[in-house]
């Protein structure tokens, strides 16, 4: 008689690999978020199928107030939870695009995508192109989903990625480069990356001394080891190029052309020095790239509340980013 399976990841009781690599989800409708949606009126929502293929669907959001010729810019919002976690549909996801699109005045464009272990990097990344090229589409017929987009610039996109979404951010701007030509007549015009999700093998400062994390942000030390145990193709470590963007494999990014770049940290997040050291080092190449750290905060604080008053100082910052560029 062989040996049954065993439970060898467990993340949360919310994803269990088994050893022959058998996946148990949670279904979302059990889980406990204990968020209030904070849904005032004044922005208006649908969703929308955006890849048949593997069945997944994006949420549209626009001010209430949006007409015609309000010509709106695009937030392109990929949520975070480590590649493993997350969707458009989770509260915390909803109440940040609706607060987006309100404070931002913008279409925000919102997608799910496959998530680990199930589907490995780099599907989320594939999706997170299909997205735009999606966009793309709509931009030459506007057939689809004109009553939300009649209102859009498609001349004036920008990607904001959190956390994992930062990362899948990082990955566009490399792919798509200076303009986003391939994506006529979208134009991407820049790219917001909230404390990205980004690995490497050796610790930083912040990642071996700083504090755990709380348990909501789902960003402690063990816990981004495990998330990257799950999403990276099996038998890879935290170097990969998919996780480190200086890793020993990883694309020369000096030789890389790059749209411009805001890259935003909490100051007690322990992936600090990390993102820190990435937004540095493009910057010494001479890429257009802006870091700003949010003293005294940790992994997740817009997410967590973005209607308090540190989330209304991003979003001041986000908007004169988008102003500039």
């Amino acid at each position: 008689m062989g040996t049954l399976p065993c439970v060898v990841e467990d993340c949360h009781g919310v994803i269990q690999l088994y050893s022959d690599g058998f996946v148990n989800r949670l279904d979302d409708s059990l889980m406990n978020f204990n968020i209030t949606l904070q849904d005032d009126g004044s922005v208006v929502w649908q969703d929308s199928v955006f890849d048949e293929r593997h069945g997944l669907c994006l949420r549209l959001y626009k001010p209430v107030s949006a007409t015609k010729t309000s010509k709106l810019p695009i937030v392109y919002y990929l949520h975070g939870g480590g590649f493993c976690l997350g969707s458009r549909t989770w509260p915390n996801c909803h109440n940040s695009c609706l607060r987006l699109s309100a404070a931002l005045q913008a279409v925000v464009v919102a997608p799910d995508y496959r998530l680990a272990p199930e589907y490995r990097l780099p599907a989320a990344i594939d999706d997170s192109v299909t997205v735009l090229e999606w966009l793309r589409d709509q931009a030459k017929c506007k057939s689809l989903d004109e009553a939300f987009l009649d209102c859009a610039d498609f001349d004036r996109v920008y990607v904001l990625g959190d956390s994992s979404g930062g990362n899948l951010a990082h990955h566009l701007a490399v792919q798509f480069g200076p303009g986003s030509v391939e994506l006529s007549p979208v134009r991407v015009r820049g790219y917001v990356l909230l404390a990205p999700f980004f690995g490497g093998t050796k610790r930083t400062k912040s990642e071996a001394e700083g504090e755990p994390e709380p348990i909501l942000n789902l960003e402690s030390l063990d816990r981004s080891d495990r998330f990257w145990r799950l999403s990276l193709p099996a038998g890879k470590n935290a170097d990969h190029p998919f996780a480190n963007p200086f890793g020993p494999a990883s694309l020369d990014l000096e030789r890389v052309e790059l749209d411009p770049i805001l890259v935003i940290a909490g100051g007690k997040e322990l992936m600090k020095d990390r993102i820190k050291e990435y937004a540095m080092r493009l910057k010494g190449m001479g890429k257009n790239v802006d870091y700003v750290e949010f003293e005294g905060k940790q992994h997740g604080f817009f997410t967590e509340d973005p209607y308090s008053e540190v989330s209304d100082q991003l979003l001041q910052l986000i908007t004169k980013f988008m102003h500039n560029n």
